[in-house]
């Protein structure tokens, strides 16, 4: 099963990356792949806020749409994305910031199995190829939001 891992250090805040990573409504604006993402339910419950989304991605003429349970830790800054219906057999996203003189650490955790053997051949490479650009992703979309860092 393919598994992604990166750490990534940036100049923003635990804070700011973790509001910037939960903002999921604005992913098709600058997430690979990602064509629509719909949130059908957001509950809070103490710290932690649960969300059940669908997501489009999208490749040339496939589009494949899957439904994800969220949860965001605002206590913890970490978010767990768990797969619940879709392409997938198997889908796990994990990200965590830690605070750091100089802005954050992010951690970056993905794992994923395509149910369909064809369909991985198709979306395989295409989709571990937009993965390991979505910590990229963010970096420049917190410029976008934040601006530069203050040095």
């Amino acid at each position: 099963m393919p598994v992604y891992q990166t750490t990534k250090s940036v100049r923003h805040s635990a804070d700011k990356m973790l509001k910037l990573v939960s903002d999921v409504e604005r992913y098709p604006e600058f997430v690979p792949l990602c064509r629509s993402l719909t949130v059908h339910s957001r509950t809070r419950e103490g710290n932690q806020e649960v969300l059940v989304a669908n997501m489009t991605v999208a490749y040339k003429l496939i589009n494949e749409t899957f439904t994800s349970h969220v949860t965001i830790d605002h206590e913890k800054y970490s978010i767990v994305a768990r797969y619940i219906d879709g392409p997938f057999r198997e889908l796990e996203n994990i990200w965590s910031f830690e605070d750091m003189p100089e802005g954050c650490k992010i951690n970056f955790y993905i794992e994923y199995e395509f149910r369909s053997r064809a369909l991985q051949l198709l979306m395989g490479t295409v989709f571990d190829k937009a993965i390991r650009k979505f910590t990229d992703a963010f970096e420049e979309r917190a410029y976008v939001v934040f601006g530069p860092p203050s040095t």
